[in-house]
């Protein structure tokens, strides 16, 4: 299975770019990393909103290029923020594990404003899944992929 690697340019090289439905890799795949990064922030409802608006008008912006990779990396970034948001929700302080390890009992709710940041981060990662142009590009990268078009995999 092809790793990604931070010292890749997946712009220069989409082809090399591995598919993963979670989050994987989202912190290795530049140019899209340094793009997107900055705007990620779920401390609270207002914070989540502002991460969502600028990251959804980046995917446009990546989708006007018919870029699937920005597209993607949008997406995966909408999805962390849901999962990171849900795991403050969910943990006090956002820890999961205690200090020996063991894992946390969940709360419901232990945090309701980052559960209100969770939801927002939600709503937009579904809207880029059911968007037709995502589907779309996804199935042609992924042909393109499994015809042998990924030079080093």
């Amino acid at each position: 299975m092809a790793e990604f690697s931070p010292t890749i340019d997946y712009r220069a090289q989409p082809e090399r770019y591995p598919y993963r439905s979670g989050e994987q890799g989202v912190f290795q795949v530049q140019p899209y990393k340094r793009e997107l990064l900055p705007h990620w922030q779920f401390k609270d409802e207002d914070a989540a909103r502002g991460a969502r608006d600028a990251l959804l008008e980046r995917y446009r912006s990546y989708r006007a290029a018919d870029d699937f990779v920005g597209m993607d990396m949008a997406r995966k970034f909408l999805q962390m923020g849901f999962t990171r948001a849900m795991r403050y929700a969910k943990y006090p302080g956002g820890r999961k594990y205690t200090d020996d390890g063991t894992e946390r009992e969940p709360q419901q709710w232990a945090d309701a404003e980052k559960r209100r940041a969770a939801v927002i981060f939600r709503n937009a990662w579904q809207a880029v899944l059911a968007d037709p142009a995502y589907e779309r590009l996804k199935e042609a990268h992924q042909q393109r992929r499994s015809a042998g078009d990924a030079p080093g995999d």
